[in-house]
């Protein structure tokens, strides 16, 4: 995309910016459209499991049956084929709502407000306390593990970290929540030890943040920004470690 780039003192110059895309995508399981979230077209197979299990569509990877991406004119059509009961489950479901989201949506199309306080089931005996060299280490790698922010500054970035701060894989995406997704979608599609690890994340933690990293047995999770009370909230019900890196340390809430 053509821009001008201009500094302090100086004349614009025209430069060319990789402008991220984002396009609808439509969620479809068996026929029966579910949600339709703005995404950046890629990792869609990620993402289809990720938001599967982290909206409790289904509650294993084995009752996804299959996934297909279809383009089309003005989007995407991610097609996904589930377990029968759980299709029946979400037919229920769909009969009370309908799901429309923004890339920054987490909460867009809920039944009603008692939905916002369902608790969540603990996810550890204790709050875990993070090594804070481990996340600082980890923290410095994200820049360079985040192909498309280093082309265009746009897009979040979610990682899985190892205990000793290795960065071990990194989903992006101009949703914050679309990028959790994808990871979380890669990490178990991978087999991962969700207990062996924590998720660091380029934005704030809100709540639904909270919430889809503990459905799926996430324990510990650090944004780059501080968390919202809610999310705290939510945090603490599940014994999840929620923490904030801020110069140079973390802070546990």
């Amino acid at each position: 995309m053509a821009a001008k780039r201009r500094e302090a003192g100086g004349k614009p110059a025209a430069v060319a910016w990789h402008v991220p895309e984002e396009v609808p995508v439509a969620v479809v399981y068996d026929g029966l459209d579910h949600a339709i979230m703005l995404a950046t077209p890629a990792d869609l197979e990620d993402f289809a499991v990720g938001f599967s299990l982290s909206e409790r569509v289904v509650d294993h990877l084995r009752e996804i049956l299959s996934i297909a991406i279809r383009q089309r004119a003005q989007g995407i059509d991610l097609k996904i084929a589930i377990d029968p009961r759980r299709l029946e489950r979400l037919k229920l479901r769909q009969a009370r709502r309908n799901l429309t989201g923004r890339s920054g949506c987490g909460v867009c199309g809920m039944d009603n407000a008692e939905m916002f306080f369902e608790p969540l089931a603990p996810v550890a005996a204790t709050r875990r306390a993070l090594d804070p060299a481990a996340v600082a280490k980890a923290v410095r790698q994200l820049a360079d593990k985040q192909p498309l922010w280093r082309r265009n500054r746009s897009v979040h970035g979610a990682a899985w970290v190892v205990n000793d701060g290795a960065v071990a894989l990194v989903r992006e995406d101009v949703g914050r929540h679309n990028a959790l997704d994808k990871l979380l979608g890669a990490l178990v599609r991978q087999g991962s030890d969700l207990q062996a690890g924590f998720v660091l994340i380029s934005s704030r933690c809100s709540y639904e943040i909270v919430e889809k990293a503990a459905r799926l047995g996430v324990s510990a999770l650090v944004g780059l920004s501080a968390p919202t009370a809610f999310a705290i909230r939510k945090a603490r019900e599940a014994r999840f470690s929620l923490n904030c890196y801020a110069d140079g340390a973390i802070v546990q809430f």
